[in-house]
């Protein structure tokens, strides 16, 4: 998977809208293959993302857990010192 595309589930606060059109503009990107699509190939580009995006929020929203949210702080921290370790840098 691609490292650009984040988990959306569970955090609080909840993901954006923003954030799953993001999400699906990576995915669509990596399977394309495209970072910017060609003209001929930017209509369909487009539908892709925001197919992905629907299908995103839709299933974000749908999903049930009893865990508490996670804080998005929290997690970023932890994502920090994960980096720092795996690379030894400072961030």
């Amino acid at each position: 998977m691609c490292r650009n595309i984040h988990t959306l589930f569970n955090f609080e606060p909840p993901a954006s809208d923003q954030e799953a059109h993001e999400a699906a503009l990576q995915y669509v990107r990596k399977i394309s293959g495209f970072t910017k699509p060609s003209k001929a190939n930017e209509a369909a580009f487009e539908r892709a993302v925001a197919a992905v995006t629907a299908a995103t929020q839709a299933l974000v929203g749908d999903l049930v857990t009893a865990a508490p949210p996670k804080l998005r702080e929290v997690e970023a921290a932890k994502a920090r010192e994960r980096s720092s370790r795996r690379f030894g840098t400072a961030s």
